[in-house]
């Protein structure tokens, strides 16, 4: 009796020792994980967020520009002159063209579409009662207005904004402009988790997952939905809820929820339902939140596997224990017989067989392993793949006020020379008239190419390589970088020459747009700022200098110059994404490489080499 009461005390402790051990090491792993999914997830709001602010910005002063068109204006104040409808008709089709918005349209302080840019369609809004809408009565009340709905004429959802045109009190009109966000929402949906945008109703209004848009997060009581048919802000849309149910809320706002399935599941390159990890944020400027789901399945089968591995890590030390009080007590005991002996080289001989099964058992688990890491090596170059885009997009942002400028020039000149070629045109004045085109042409030439810088550098890189100019690289990055340059008053200086190298050229020029415009960030505030660029060839490899005159980097920002995150400038001027993406892919050229320094006489150098070679041959 007491040899069982014994036994029965090692056996429970024992499986408290696994428990404990077990429910130890799954609490750590899920706190780690989730913290780590946290992290991850509040990097991707920062993302999110900056491309939806950065896409509605771009049309933000559209509608007040209406008020410089004088016939708009006239229109308004003389609403039933058909000639002066169909030139604002006219002029709305060709801006809605050029803006690549949905809409561009013009209302009376009625509420009565006078124009539009959809003018000759059957489903026109030209004579449409729009007073209802509340961007309308915002415009009128508050100087503009921003709304998200869906048309009342075809059905098609958008983000308006509205603008009140000056002239008599409280304004002569409203322009609104019709913007579509489908391209961002497809931009979301190549991403590793779904994300969505709520409006203040809490309706789904862009979603990276197409069958969650247009749904709610909370259930809508009957006074909620008569008020939206009443306003027709969603068009009588089903508006069903997500079925999102709140499981945990953790720290920073973040919470643990489970979204259920509702009816078959649409192909997705991540899951749409079970366990996520929701992280929220307000958008500025508009009554949105913005929401990133994290899946949480594999922290927590992180977490079971790390509490079956303590579990096992708590009983062998017992089990060996065990083992080796059982082996002493037959050798005891069994010592002086040959039978004894006998038994326990079996006992040996089985062993030994076990033990080689839990070898080839371990051997496959490492192959397991091994093929483990090397999908996830192949997922982190997809992603990294997609953060060079994201910093050419970035990049590009930062250009956008310069370019808008640069296009705003021509756009009022266009403007004065078409409108004076009617005039002379009408006078019989063909030689003026004809001047007038011609220079109408050479603007058109000018805005294209501008736009057509900016085309070729946002496009994705194909990655290939190939034989390359690198002063005509630098050429371009110059002209994506010209209205910096002006606006400065930075002077360039270059001299010498290099053959060409052997890299992808639109990912070179990313990483000499990045270059040259932390020079120009170096120098900002400088009277008479200076950048210095020495092309010459170094060994096997053409090597490219790029010298600031600003105050050089300090010996602690030399070390962590090229780390993720890293950043000298102050808040709200970047991630510290770019020098880190930009030797990523100097990394990537082979036999590349991005080095600093500061120079004697003062400022930073950045030297870039890259190799040439012939491109080789089949």
């Amino acid at each position: 009796m007491p040899r069982r009461l014994h036994r029965f005390a090692i056996s429970l402790g024992l499986c408290a020792s696994v428990l404990l051990s077990g429910w130890a090491a799954h609490w750590v792993s899920s706190q780690v994980g989730l913290a780590d999914l946290q992290a991850t997830g509040q990097h991707r709001l920062d993302l999110y967020a900056t491309s939806l602010e950065r896409e509605i910005g771009k049309f933000a002063f559209l509608p007040g520009t209406l008020a410089l068109e004088g016939n708009a204006v006239e229109l308004l104040v003389h609403p039933d002159s058909r000639v002066q409808q169909q030139r604002v008709n006219t002029y709305l089709e060709q801006l809605n063209t050029r803006a690549g918005t949905l809409a561009i349209y013009l209302l009376s302080r009625e509420g009565r579409v006078l124009a539009s840019s959809n003018w000759r369609r059957p489903d026109s809004f030209v004579g449409e009662d729009l007073s209802f809408r509340a961007y309308f009565r915002d415009a009128l009340s508050a100087g503009s207005g921003r709304f998200f709905g869906i048309g009342t004429t075809r059905g098609e959802p958008g983000y308006y904004l509205a603008a009140s045109l000056p002239g008599e009190p409280g304004g002569l009109g409203v322009a609104v402009i019709k913007v579509g966000l489908d391209e961002l929402e497809k931009s979301w949906s190549t991403v590793e988790t779904p994300a969505l945008v709520s409006d203040e109703n809490g309706v789904i209004i862009l979603s990276a997952v197409p069958d969650w848009k247009f749904a709610t997060l909370r259930p809508l009581d009957e006074a909620t939905r008569r008020a939206f048919d009443r306003t027709l802000q969603y068009n009588r849309r089903a508006l069903k809820p997500l079925g999102m149910h709140e499981l945990r809320r953790l720290d920073d706002g973040a919470r643990l929820v489970r979204i259920e399935p509702d009816g078959p599941q649409n192909a997705s390159i991540y899951p749409t339902s079970g366990p996520f990890l929701a992280q929220s944020r307000p958008l500025p400027g508009t009554p949105w939140t913005l929401t990133v789901l994290s899946h949480s399945d594999q922290v927590d089968d992180l977490a079971r596997s790390w509490a079956l591995i303590g579990g096992v890590g708590a009983i062998c030390p017992c089990l060996i224990a065990l083992m080796l009080q059982e082996r002493r007590r037959r050798l005891r005991d069994r010592l002086a017989a040959r039978e004894a002996l006998q038994r326990a080289h079996d006992e040996l001989e089985r062993k030994v067989e076990a033990r080689t099964a839990d070898l080839s058992t371990a051997n496959q688990a490492l192959q397991d392993e091994v093929a483990e890491r090397i999908r996830a090596e192949r997922t982190l170059r997809d992603a990294q793949d997609e953060l060079v885009q994201a910093g050419k997009l970035a990049v590009i942002g930062q250009l956008s006020t310069g370019i808008a400028h640069e296009l705003n020039q021509p756009l009022a000149a266009l403007r004065t020379l078409s409108g004076n070629s009617v005039r002379f045109l009408a006078r019989g004045d063909l030689g003026t008239t004809r001047d007038n085109l011609t220079r109408i042409g050479q603007l058109v030439d000018r805005m294209g190419a501008i736009t057509g810088q900016l085309r070729d550098f946002a496009r994705k890189s194909s990655g290939q390589a190939q034989a390359v100019s690198l002063s005509q690289a630098l050429d371009n990055a110059l002209a994506l970088l010209d209205s910096r340059l002006r606006h400065s008053r930075a002077t360039v200086c270059r001299q010498g020459e290099a053959p060409p190298v052997w890299c992808d050229p639109n990912r070179l020029e990313q990483v000499l747009v990045n270059l040259l415009g932390n020079a120009l960030d170096a120098m900002d505030g400088q009277t008479a700022p200076a950048i210095e660029l020495s092309l010459d060839t170094h060994e096997s490899r053409a090597r490219l200098q790029v010298r600031d005159h600003g105050p050089g980097i300090s010996p602690e920002a030399l070390d962590q110059l090229f780390k993720p995150f890293f950043t000298t400038k102050p808040v709200g001027r970047g991630l510290g994404l770019g020098l880190a993406i930009s030797a990523g892919i100097v990394r990537d050229f082979g036999a590349a490489s991005l080095t600093a320094h500061n120079h004697a006489d003062g400022g930073a150098v950045f030297v870039l080499e890259l190799p040439f070679r012939d491109p080789p041959h089949d």
